[in-house]
């Protein structure tokens, strides 16, 4: 998945799909939600990636249709706390992609529900804040993340 992840980065958008295709594979033959060493890999989180790897490409809107679906199965809320709050900080990336101000914050106001340190420590956070804290009037919940992180007195 971090293959993946770092191929979208790097616009290797075809070697990217592979790579999440093969990690899906690999997830398929998993069973259950049992994770004894703690990876936190599995068909849900290979999802997650896929969302983002899709945003990485420019498809933000057809990503975006995935997450409100990934985000509702069971294995969401099985996933640690700070990989679900980083996540959530990097899809309301996305939410931005498409101009959706009210989704970013929702977003990252959830991801500070989740996981405080992933929100309030990460530097890609404090810039999506920043960005959705610029919209005047600032969304719901977002002034109050721009004052803890320290954007604003």
């Amino acid at each position: 998945m971090q293959a993946a992840l770092a191929a979208a980065g790097c616009g290797e958008h075809h070697r990217a799909d592979e790579l999440i295709e093969r990690a899906a594979g690999i997830a398929a033959h998993r069973w259950g939600y049992d994770d004894p060493h703690r990876t936190s890999f599995g068909p849900v989180a290979v999802e997650l990636a896929r969302v983002l790897v899709m945003a990485q490409r420019g498809d933000a809107v057809e990503a975006l249709r995935r997450h409100s679906a990934v985000v509702r199965r069971e294995g969401w809320r099985r996933l640690p706390a700070e990989y679900r709050g980083a996540y959530l900080v990097d899809v309301a990336r996305v939410y931005l992609q498409v101009g959706d101000l009210r989704g970013a914050a929702r977003a990252l106001v959830d991801a500070d529900s989740v996981a405080p340190a992933e929100v309030r420590c990460r530097s890609l956070a404090r810039t999506v804040i920043a960005d959705v804290a610029r919209a005047q009037p600032a969304p719901a919940g977002v002034a109050r993340l721009a004052a803890s992180v320290g954007l604003t007195h």
